[in-house]
């Protein structure tokens, strides 16, 4: 990465660091009760899922880890249902994938979608990621046109990366004026309405690295600091 500041990383570096390859936030979660989808995202994604019309119950959920809660969906929604988990590792023992059910083991940071979703989750995923805004930008525009967003983000892992500390209430001003409403007790981002290109929901933040050693975050679990330089926007005419 060019002009990349001393002691950040690069996505490869991030990717095989033991904080990201190795993490266990989701790997056992499930649709309801106590370590649940329900429970930390405060909506029932099967709930929400089955309320819906035929043809818009796609769900894409980012960082799925074991993907137990796609596969508890899966089971118990119509036929048309479209379900697609993402997770850097995947499965740790391989399961019959369910019909309606795709796993792809890639990077959130590099892979896109080839059709829109209604419901998009990313539960405790962006504590993994490097470039966290880009990925939330991008993922706007992944939405349909009445689908839901819903991403667990930490402000405070948002640095300046001149050193001048946490960025976070500037991006979360910035996220809020695109159309985000954030939820401070949950640490909850969520977004309603398709952002048709990355170009609707452009932040004024240009992503510089991440800091693997961060340490922990709200959750209490290690965590990667992601930094950001202000992007400078020639205003002439």
């Amino acid at each position: 990465m060019t002009g990349q500041q001393r002691g950040l990383v690069s996505l490869t570096e991030l990717e095989r660091s033991s904080v990201v390859a190795n993490n266990t936030m989701n790997r056992e979660r499930g649709l309801a009760g106590v370590n649940s989808y329900a429970r930390e995202l405060g909506v029932d994604p099967l709930a929400w899922l089955s309320d819906r019309s035929p043809g818009a119950r796609s769900w894409l959920d980012l960082c799925s880890g074991e993907g137990r809660a796609l596969r508890e969906a899966a089971s118990a929604l119509p036929p048309d249902a479209v379900l697609t988990g993402v997770d850097l590792v995947g499965p740790l023992v391989p399961l019959p994938t369910p019909p309606a059910m795709e796993e792809i083991t890639a990077s959130v940071s590099t892979w896109a979608p080839t059709r829109p979703y209604d419901l998009i989750t990313c539960v405790h995923g962006l504590h993994y990621v490097g470039d966290q805004l880009g990925l939330l930008t991008r993922a706007a525009s992944w939405l349909t046109e009445d689908g839901l967003l819903l991403a667990h983000f930490d402000p405070e892992s948002i640095r300046w990366a001149d050193g001048g500390g946490t960025a976070g209430r500037a991006v979360v001003a910035e996220l809020r004026a695109t159309g985000f409403a954030y939820d401070s007790r949950r640490h909850l981002l969520t977004l309603q309405g398709a952002r048709l290109t990355t170009a609707t929901t452009a932040l004024p933040f240009t992503y510089m690295g991440a800091d693997p050693t961060a340490g922990p975050n709200y959750t209490g679990q290690p965590a990667v600091g992601s930094h950001y330089s202000r992007t400078i926007t020639d205003t002439a005419e």
